[in-house]
């Protein structure tokens, strides 16, 4: 995309004199401030980009401020920059499809008057479509999302509406949510959300900063609007016109809600859905349910590398790029990507897909045939997307229909399959396809192709109306092959008066100046000289040859010319009413786009199980409160398809009340994270009905996976590392019940060793004790698996604490050479060191620095042990003192003093006497002292 110096002189020239240059100024001047908006001024041939617009594309695209011009000249002069049409596509792409922080804007006129044609933002592409996929394919529908807050009460009320205008579907719904905004993020997610409108001014700073926050975790670009514009006047009657069907049920959908209604409204408005009449009696509306699928937050999509980011070195890292085998043009893709977005909770659905996969895995066969012919289906939903916007051409029609001429093909193939699952094919596939492809359906669209276009055209490229379609269109062509004929003949007799050989010397041209005429080169010329002068009239002499023509030539060229305007303009008539006839098709080819896209992705999900060098294995699926997680021999999806690595797989047995929750300890680079992440995407990929990378796998289903792994720095928006890793954990605190799965990765890490050790601690109490879902811990606070030896303050945690267990990847150091090598297996038990300074050998530190960090190390380790004096042998080494407490013994301290602590603050002392009060905390000291004897920790208080 950049451009060195040399190659600026081939940037467009812009060429305005002082009084164009002067008018398009004061022009300019009067639009108003927009920083979002990327404004560029179409000039024909190239288009141009002024002000800060201009520095930015330069910087952003050109690399280079020394693209930049100056127009005008002293105060008025701005800076410009000229964008050939190839690179204003790139600029349009970038902005719309991968950045999340602008607009788009394209005017159109001259010199001072200047109109706005075209606006396109990340959510609302209308207007750039045909720039943006002329020759991409859609990998993603735009999402916008309309929110309006209500804040009371320390609670939030939010109204929420979508429009997906690629699949003309409208939603809303109401909820509560959180500080955090939780509810909203997982929403945005799982729609694809680009652009979201919100009203100014809606609440008081420090809240709607929350949702900022939440809205810029997500990326997606805030609009703000009057807040009057959210409102639900007349909304009932515009989403008549919108919606197929009945008007009763929107009444009665609309009615129910008390800010969503609101929040659509403002949505149609800025949508201008309503000013384009292709889309009436075309949207469908629906109220959105946020419990359909699994939640993902924006946090867990980056963890697990659900989609494609563009650091990616290869496809293969992130899950999209693996899992994407799809065929079909792009429809494959967007169903894959949503899918991956949305992976659900219902057990059946799931085991219908999986069912899917396993004919598929199990009959290698049939899955290469199904995808030889997918491969020569075209994007079904863009073309007719195109056909009911009314932009689509005879050629959009003929892809069409070659896409249908290859159904036959795929039903032959699936009415082969005779394995377990073909009753489920057949009701899946067979049946649908055989009812969309009868005589009264596409059998019909077919016939109307047939007849209508000149298939013997395509191979030359040309797409035309056959003549026999049309009595009128025939006649006309009749008339002009005639003139045509005429005008050969006199070719032949003119060669002939001439005595020239016809072609070789004496040729016929058409051209658009001239139409038709004859030529001859100019060393002919000299011989008919006379000829030329007297019978023939020349009408222009270069290098190439003389042109001429006589009367009766210019005459038969002029009928010609006629006779094919009139032809042309018969051909554009009929082909408005074949495209206006196939735009009628659309409920068939929207079905058939479903059954073929879904059959893309399942294909997919088989071909990935098949072609790993380990090959997948079908998960078992069991509800959300029932069964456990085990995946036996899992590994990392992504990890494992890279090149040169050999992996080495683990078991992960997530056992209620047993191993329900998992600290898991170990040097870095041991392979900690990697293990957390990997169960992570094997659940969503078994929940979203794909094969798991594992030997065997039973999986309990969850509601939400969240995962908080290495928080990075957000100092543009004013946010430490710590502060994000704090609001990730707030979010899970929050919004993690029971049935989600939890994935945490060195917590406390960002902030003291005691803060964080502290921090850590109080947090796996709370996820153990009150959210108890299903819970990795990776730390490196080896005093974390003291939790594991907690004796519970409840009845039901008697013993030790409810299901949480101790794990470590294990790694061994010789004990001659002192060389750490990691071994990768995750093990059971606590890790029984730290390798932090060999890892730092590893890194090849000085020698004298590793041996400085080993001193000071050991030091350390001896002062800040437990020091622990016992009253019949008292043991002291210098000012150093051994820890003597095990961590049993730490962990019954621990709780016995949060215990003393939480009565004394409970103790209503503004309601006491100082007497009353003293004799109460004898008392609970009493207690302590007592409970004290068997336990040396305790003591140290004491």
């Amino acid at each position: 995309m950049a451009i060195n110096i040399q190659d600026q002189n081939k940037l467009p020239e812009l060429k305005l004199d002082a009084k164009q240059a002067q008018g398009f100024i004061s022009f300019f001047k009067t639009l108003p401030h927009d920083s979002r908006a990327i404004r560029l001024f179409d000039r024909r041939d190239y288009y141009t980009a002024h002000g800060e617009n201009a520095t930015f594309i330069a910087r952003t695209y050109y690399y280079t401020t020394t693209a930049l011009r100056q127009l005008g000249n002293g105060y008025d002069a701005i800076s410009s920059v000229s964008v050939s049409k190839n690179m204003f596509e790139t600029i349009a792409r970038d902005i719309l499809l991968e950045r999340a922080d602008h607009t788009l804007e394209v005017y159109e006129g001259s010199g001072s008057n200047w109109r706005l044609t075209k606006h396109g933002s990340p959510g609302n592409l209308g207007s750039f479509e045909d720039i943006l996929f002329a020759n991409n394919e859609m990998q993603d529908s735009p999402v916008i999302v309309s929110l309006f807050p209500n804040f009371r009460d320390n609670e939030c009320t939010l109204g929420f509406s979508f429009v997906d205008v690629t699949k003309r579907v409208v939603g809303l719904t109401e909820f509560l949510d959180d500080s955090q905004f939780t509810n909203v993020e997982s929403a945005l997610v799982s729609l694809g959300c680009k652009e979201c409108l919100l009203p100014i001014e809606s609440g008081k700073p420090s809240e709607i900063k929350s949702l900022h926050d939440a809205l810029l975790r997500c990326g997606v670009l805030v609009t703000e609007r009057k807040k009057n514009e959210f409102r639900s006047r007349d909304l009932v009657q515009d989403l008549s016109r919108l919606v197929k069907g009945s008007i009763e049920p929107v009444r009665d959908l609309v009615s129910g809600f008390e800010y969503a209604s609101g929040a659509l409204g403002a949505l149609l408005s800025y949508a201008e859905l309503l000013t384009d009449e292709s889309n009436y009696g075309n949207y469908t509306i629906q109220r959105h349910n946020l419990g359909n699928y699994m939640r993902l937050d924006s946090a867990a999509m980056r963890a697990l590398n659900v989609l494609e980011s563009k650091t990616d070195a290869n496809k293969n890292f992130s899950l999209f790029g693996l899992m994407n085998r799809t065929c079909t043009a792009g429809m494959g893709k967007r169903l894959l990507n949503r899918w991956l977005k949305q992976p659900l909770l219902d057990v059946n659905e799931i085991n219908f897909r999986l069912d899917l996969v396993q004919s598929f895995v199990e009959d290698t066969a049939l899955r290469q045939d199904l995808r030889q012919h997918l491969k020569r289906i075209s994007d079904i939903q863009r073309l007719m997307h195109n056909l009911e916007k009314r932009r689509a051409s005879l050629q959009h029609i003929v892809k069409l229909y070659q896409s249908s001429i290859r159904l036959p093909y795929i039903k032959s193939a699936l009415e082969r399959y005779e394995g377990e699952f073909a009753t489920l094919i057949k009701e899946r596939y067979l049946d649908p396809l055989e009812y969309w492809t009868d005589k009264e359906h596409l059998s019909k669209f077919i016939g109307l192709v047939e007849a209508s276009v000149d298939l013997e055209q395509l191979e030359n490229g040309e797409y035309m109306i056959s003549s026999s379609y049309d009595a009128t269109l025939s006649a006309l062509k009749d008339d002009r092959d005639a003139v045509e004929q005429q005008i050969h003949t006199l070719h032949k007799q003119t060669a002939n008066d001439l005595d020239l050989p016809i072609d070789k010397a004496l040729k016929l041209d058409k051209g658009t100046q001239y139409g038709h005429v004859f030529r001859i080169t100019k060393k002919e010329e000299p011989k008919i000289r006379k000829k030329l002068t007297t019978h023939f009239i020349v009408l222009e002499t270069r290098k190439d040859g003389v042109k001429f023509t006589n009367q009766k030539l210019k005459k038969l060229g002029d009928q010609y010319q006629k006779l094919l305007e009139e032809y042309t303009s018969c051909q554009k008539e009929l082909v408005a009413r074949v495209v206006q006839t196939a735009a009628t098709f659309s409920e068939v080819f929207e079905s058939l786009a479903g059954i073929l896209s879904e059959l893309d992705v399942l294909l997919s999900f088989a071909d990935l199980a098949t072609s790993c060098p380990t090959p997948y294995s079908r998960p078992e699926i069991t509800p959300s409160d029932e069964g456990d997680i085990v995946l036996e021999g899992s590994r990392h999806p992504c990890v494992e398809a890279q090149d040169g690595v050999n992996f080495i797989s683990n078991d992960c047995i997530l056992v209620r009340r047993k191993s329900w929750f998992q600290i898991i300890t170990g040097p870095n680079m041991g392979g900690k994270s990697t293990f957390i992440r990997q169960v992570g995407m094997n659940v969503l990929m078994a929940q979203v009905g794909c094969f798991v990378p594992c030997d065997k796998a039973s999986i309990s289903v969850r509601d939400c996976i969240f995962a908080r792994v290495g928080a990075g720095d957000c100092q543009l928006r004013g946010v430490s590392t710590f502060m994000q890793e704090m609001l990730e954990t707030a979010s899970i605190l929050k919004g993690a019940t029971d049935k989600s799965l939890i994935i945490i990765d060195e917590l406390g890490r960002g902030t003291s060793t005691y803060d964080g050790f502290g921090l850590a601690w109080a947090i796996c109490e709370h996820l153990v004790e009150i959210i108890r879902a299903p819970t990795l811990f990776a730390t490196h606070f080896h005093e974390l698996t003291a939790l594991a030896h907690k004796k519970g303050d409840t009845e039901s945690f008697a013993g030790p604490v409810h299901g949480v267990t101790n794990y470590h990847v294990s790694a061994h150091i010789d004990s001659s050479s002192r060389k750490l090598t990691m071994l990768y297996k995750v093990e059971p038990g606590a890790c029984d060191q730290s390798f932090g300074i060999h890892v730092a050998e590893f890194a090849n530190f000085p020698e004298c620095v590793v041996k400085l960090a080993r001193e000071k190390a050991a030091e350390l380790e001896d002062f800040s042990s437990v020091s622990v004096i016992s009253d019949d042998n008292e043991k002291k080494v210098g000012s150093k003192c051994k820890r003597v407490s095990d961590l049993d013994d730490i962990s019954r301290g621990v709780a016995r003093a949060h215990q003393f602590l939480q009565e004394f603050s409970s103790l209503p002392v503004d309601q006491m006497e100082l007497k009353q009060t003293l004799q109460q905390v004898k008392k609970l000291k009493r207690d302590l002292e007592k409970d004290a004897v068997g336990c040396q920790w305790l003591q140290q208080f004491l």
